[in-house]
């Protein structure tokens, strides 16, 4: 037995290996001259030369044809009758040379079965003088001649997925037949004109372009740039240049096929607003997938139901990459489908951006693009991008939502956004949901933008709750995630993000050419969201199952070492905040922790510039606070910076190298800022070129680590800015400073320093009782290695940030011994020493069993208000933890109620749509109309497989979910 065989027996016994590409590149390496021998052998005809039909003389090859067959003249000729787009090629004695059907004497009869009318003339004359010919330069005529370079008389230009092809075409002429237009379309081909037509496209060709152009994003004239080199490799030139008409066409293709879609054959009146899209199958839509007897609401439909279960959730976002130049003749556009898609109307938009108030607010946040850019005009352009709505659960963009930007994302543009997508299958739901980038500051006054305005309508009887993405929330304060964070909205579960990004449309194009191409590309991502929905819905299941799992371990470790009481009032306390969160988003702070702190660095700093205003101070000194609190942040960076150095150590890779070196840069840049600014504030008595000591941080650090982990400072670092002493006045000493007639700087930055000091030590106790509660719920928890891997490094990355503010303290109260401080500064900022920073059970409970020896370190009591007198730190902490993670859970066990509510309104959708094409089907046959019978026949099919499907699928998943829930 060859071994080989004995590898393979043995590899079937147990698991095979799965063969990578490469292993498959490797088997083909040694076969490679054979394939290239036998690519090469195909050029030649077979040593008898036969036809394989007749047997005759063979002098055609066919291209296209399975095998490449040879064919006499007369054979090539009868069998291409039914595949007139075949490449052929002629023997001419020593190689086969590129040839066409028309120099084999195919000719294409419409009608007759493709047989010659009998009642056919000669009359070409037809199809003259309709379409202009090409003209070409006498550069570009080719000094040879051969069968593609001489069309062959009365021939047509038809443009296939195959090429460019020239063929005679011959219409019925009976008393009775349909015009020459009508006859080409119904055999397939768009004419490219009405009356002479001497253009087509085939139906294939406008298809291939079509989906070219959602799925590789495929431009009209790169589409057509390939047909030509497929029509002539050595002279695409030549080839007749139909882009315009390929442009036009496949608008004319693209709005017969949506309108086909949607049913508008079927039905005598025409399109309305947004009635040309597709909407999201999961969502609920009330008398579609969401069945409510006659009478009935929503809200009667089921008295146990949670009351978020019909809430529609919406994402709000812009894309400025479609952008779109003005138009060279506007009053000459001829609109198509203006408002019946995805695009808003252009008429009634225009009218409400005319009459609404540009109003520019400044952000309380921070500095969103979106809100302090919508200004930026760009003149050139008419829309300088899009913005819309989509369903936040499953993406799926809403009809007639979406709008053009003029001045950037502008509120005026997302508020008939939003307004049109509340407008959309919302009868009788009374609670949606929006999460938009800025919606801390947008959502403020939209209810008055809305009653002000003509052309903006909302019911009152919806409920809007703002909402900020997970990945845009981390961009803003701190307030705002408790506030505006999908994790803390009840009856969102787990939603999905970005919706946008994918949409394009090319500058060039003409206005409503582009907002066609936008509601085709929308409405074909709305229907492959739709037919894999069911895949969608299984693998939320799935997460939703292991996300209640791992969230309710999480809570219950939390839950079980909390006392009753205190979960009683946790509870209550977060009722409050949900129910008071729309008119006070500030009670949702319930889930961040109350710690009054005393003055911060900021807030003195603020107090310093008001009084220096108020005293109408000197122009050196009415910013000097400014710049001592610019020296203190660059002092805190130096730090930063030398204790991520000691760390990365001596073995350091490249990267870490880079990213030192970058920072390094950074940091000399504002140190020489700084430093410049010293000489207007410090006085003439001050020289910048003085070469004070390095900087000599204590890295304060409480890790049991070894500490020739930490390299010590080389040579090469002796110049480093992060050593750099910067000229502070607590650098330059007090006496100095009198030499520079800058006394009064010392007490602006004792000032400055005891705020510095207080954020210091607030950051501190932070970072301590998060520690201690790590400790507490996961280190202590963790029963495998993955679970302790994970849970220390949570707690080494608390650890350094432990480290970094207890040698920021250790170097501010350095500086301000240096500043001659009071008794009262001497006593409330005390030294800090390593042996502090260990956490210990009484930061929890001072008064627990064991602790009657151990007191809780100097800085734990340093002005700290936490709303209590019996109040600890950890129970602060320990509150936060757990509503947190009883927000988790939540949310986990929200998801999963609505997966399942979103299995049920798919199927009904779905079957909603197969009775509406069953109706329409009916109908048609009634009316004696089979074409209109057979389509709709087919698409009840296909919405009755895909609730099938769904169904069958979903009640699999939901048994296997119930047979392991039982186990």
């Amino acid at each position: 037995m060859h071994p080989g065989a004995k590898i393979s027996q043995g590899r079937s016994k147990g698991q095979q290996r799965i063969q990578s590409q490469n292993d498959y590149l490797r088997q083909w390496l040694p076969r490679q001259q054979s394939y290239l021998h036998h690519l090469l052998d195909r050029e030649a005809p077979p040593e008898d030369r036969r036809c394989i039909v007749c047997e005759q003389d063979g002098v055609y090859k066919c291209q296209d044809c399975l095998g490449e067959p040879l064919y006499c003249t007369g054979c090539c000729r009868s069998q291409h009758h039914h595949n007139p787009f075949h490449w052929i090629s002629q023997w001419n004695g020593q190689f086969f040379e590129q040839s066409c059907l028309a120099q084999a004497g195919l000719v294409i009869h419409l009608g007759h079965d493709g047989k010659q009318c009998p009642a056919l003339a000669d009359r070409w004359d037809l199809f003259e003088g309709d379409e202009h010919e090409d003209q070409l330069e006498p550069e570009d005529l080719p000094f040879v001649s051969g069968p593609e370079f001489q069309p062959k008389e009365n021939t047509m230009v038809i443009i296939d997925k195959s090429g460019v092809h020239r063929l005679e075409i011959r219409c019925c002429d009976c008393p009775n037949a349909l015009s020459p237009d009508i006859q080409m379309f119904r055999h397939g081909f768009f004419p490219a004109s009405f009356n002479r037509p001497k253009t087509v496209f085939t139906f294939r060709v406008l298809d291939d372009f079509l989906l070219d152009n959602l799925e590789c994003g495929t431009s009209a004239m790169n589409y057509y740039s390939k047909l030509r080199r497929m029509t002539s490799s050595m002279f695409p030139h030549l080839v007749p240049d139909r882009y315009r008409e390929l442009m036009r066409v496949a608008r004319q293709w693209r709005q017969l096929k949506t309108m086909k879609w949607h049913g508008f054959g079927h039905r005598s009146d025409i399109p309305s607003t947004g009635e040309l899209a597709l909407f999201c199958p999961a969502c609920p839509q009330p008398g579609i997938n969401v069945l409510v007897a006659g009478d009935e609401s929503l809200d009667d439909d089921d008295k146990n139901s949670p009351s978020w279960k019909y809430t529609q959730s919406f994402v709000m976002d812009g894309n400025f990459k479609a952008e779109h130049l003005h138009p060279i003749k506007p009053f000459d556009e001829v609109w198509l489908s203006d408002g019946l898609g995805f695009m808003v109307g252009k008429d009634r938009y225009k009218m409400h951006l005319a009459e609404a108030a540009d109003m520019v607010e400044k952000s309380s946040c921070n500095n969103h693009r979106a809100v302090n850019q919508a200004n930026a005009a760009r003149h050139k352009l008419e829309s300088t991008g899009i913005g819309g709505v989509a369903c936040a659960r499953h993406g799926c963009f809403v009809p007639h939502s979406m709008v053009d930007f003029q001045k950037g994302e502008r509120q005026m543009n997302m508020d008939y956004a939003l307004c049109e997508a509340a407008r959309h299958n919302m009868e009788g739901i009374s609670r949606a949901v929006t999460f938009y980038d800025i919606n801390c500051q947008y959502n403020k006054h939209f209810r008055a933008r809305v009653d002000a305005s003509r052309f903006l309508e909302m019911t009152q009887d919806l409920t809007i709750i703002p909402g900020i993405g997970l990945w845009h929330v981390h961009g803003h304060q701190d307030s705002c995630y408790v506030r505006y964070a999908s994790n803390f909205i009840d009856g969102i579960g787990r939603i999905d993000g970005e919706i946008m990004e994918t949409l394009w449309a090319p500058r060039g194009m003409s206005s409503p050419h582009r907002q066609e191409c936008l509601d085709y590309q929308m409405n074909d991502s709305n229907f492959c969201k739709m037919i894999r929905m069911k895949r969608t819905l299984c693998r939320k299941y799935k997460l939703a199952m292991n996300g209640i799992t791992e969230s309710g371990k999480a809570f219950d470790r939390l839950d079980e070492a909390a006392p009753a009481h205190l979960k009683t009032e946790w509870s209550a306390r977060e009722r409050r905040a949900q129910s008071s969160r729309l008119n006070d988003p500030e009670a949702m702070d319930e889930y961040e922790i109350n710690i009054k702190k005393a003055p911060s660095r900021k807030e003195i700093e603020l107090r310093l510039l008001e009084e220096g205003s108020a005293r109408n101070a000197a122009p050196s000194r009415r910013s000097v606070a400014t710049w001592i609190s610019t020296g203190l942040a660059i002092e805190e960076a130096q730090i930063a910076l030398l204790i991520e150095v000691r760390r990365m150590g001596k073995r350091s890779t490249e990267t870490q190298r880079l990213d030192i070196a970058r920072q390094r840069d950074r940091l000399q840049g504002q140190i020489d800022g700084f430093t410049q600014s010293a000489l207007t504030h410090l006085g003439e008595g001050f020289d910048a070129d003085d070469d004070p000591d390095d900087l000599n941080v204590d890295i304060l650090d409480d890790l049991d680590d070894d500490p020739a982990d930490f390299s010590k400072t080389s040579d090469a670092w002796t110049n480093s800015p992060e050593l750099t002493v910067i000229p502070l006045p607590s650098n330059l000493g007090v006496d100095r400073c009198r030499h520079c007639m800058a006394e009064d700087l010392i007490p602006l930055e004792m000032s400055l320093r005891e705020g510095q000091a207080n954020d210091t030590l607030h950051n501190l106790r932070i970072h301590l009782c998060n520690k201690a509660v790590l400790f507490r719920t996961s280190v202590r928890q963790a029963k495998s290695q993955a679970l302790k891997t994970r849970a220390w490094s949570q707690v080494t990355s608390v650890q350094q940030a432990v480290s970094l503010h207890a040698s920021i303290y250790t170097q501010t109260r350095k500086q301000m011994m240096k500043l001659e401080p009071g008794q009262d500064q001497l006593q409330k900022f005390k030294p800090l020493l390593r042996e502090q920073l260990k956490i210990s059970t009484a930061v929890g409970d001072p008064n627990a069993r064991g602790q009657r020896n151990e007191s809780l370190a100097w800085f734990w009591s340093v002005e700290v208000d936490l709303g209590g007198p019996d109040q600890s730190w950890n129970e602060e902490f320990y509150r936060v933890h757990w509503l947190r993670a009883k927000a988790l859970q939540d949310r986990w066990k929200e998801e999963m109620t609505l997966v399942q509510l979103e299995m049920d309104w798919t199927c009904n959708y779905f079957s909603w749509r197969a009775t509406q094409w069953g109706d329409r089907m009916r109908e048609s046959l009634e009316k004696r109309l089979p074409g209109h019978a057979c389509y709709s026949g087919r698409q009840s099919q296909m919405y009755s497989l895909l609730a099938q499907d769904a169904q069958a699928a979903f009640q699999d998943l939901q048994s296997v979910s119930i047979e392991t829930g039982d186990e």
